[in-house]
């Protein structure tokens, strides 16, 4: 089905929606929630959570890209879930990995973007950053941020060495530093 029709079932408020969305986006998500928690109970409970988040955003909202807002839902949840779990142990070391850098981007923006600059501007710049990278790097920038892929399966995906992928995710932060400078 596609995703307006389901959109639609939820403005409608037809239970067929979380159906529709199970059917059509459930291993999307699940792929998220796992590649950030290892763990197939807390994934399925962060992919039922996410409809239920989502029969309860839609409405008022009217998603555009019904993916995205789907899987943004379900990585937040998983990344709540991880911090939650792993508040008072040692974590999984790639996805400290991920925290930590994902949380150096975002510290640095909240340190230098000034108050009155919204997030549509901000999504703007992160919509230009991602066209403007070489196709290879847009993969491999949003497979390790989006995705939470890890460095080793991002390299495999490409055929090339973990340094390699490494290397390319700092160009592309410093990259999309430089864009966020501008602005600043």
């Amino acid at each position: 089905m596609e995703d307006i029709h389901i959109i639609n079932l939820f403005l409608e408020r037809s239970e067929d929606a979380i159906r529709q969305v199970e059917v059509k986006y459930e291993k999307f998500c699940f792929k998220i929630a796992w590649n950030i928690l290892y763990n197939t109970e807390d994934s399925e409970e962060c992919v039922n959570d996410t409809w239920l988040i989502t029969w309860n955003k839609i409405p008022p909202k009217t998603p555009t890209k019904l993916s995205a807002f789907l899987g943004k839902i379900t990585r937040n949840l998983a990344l709540d879930n991880f911090r939650k779990k792993n508040a008072s142990k040692r974590a999984d070391t790639h996805m400290m990995d991920i925290c930590g850098e994902v949380e150096k981007l975002e510290n640095t923006i909240k340190d230098y973007v000034e108050e009155d600059i919204k997030k549509k501007e901000i999504m703007n710049i992160l919509e230009k950053f991602l066209s403007d990278l070489k196709a290879g790097d847009r993969d491999i920038f949003v497979r390790r941020y989006w995705y939470m892929d890890n460095i080793k399966d991002i390299a495999k995906r490409h055929g090339c060495s973990e340094t390699k992928i490494k290397s390319s995710l700092f160009r592309s932060r410093n990259k999309l530093w430089e864009e966020v400078k501008e602005i600043i």
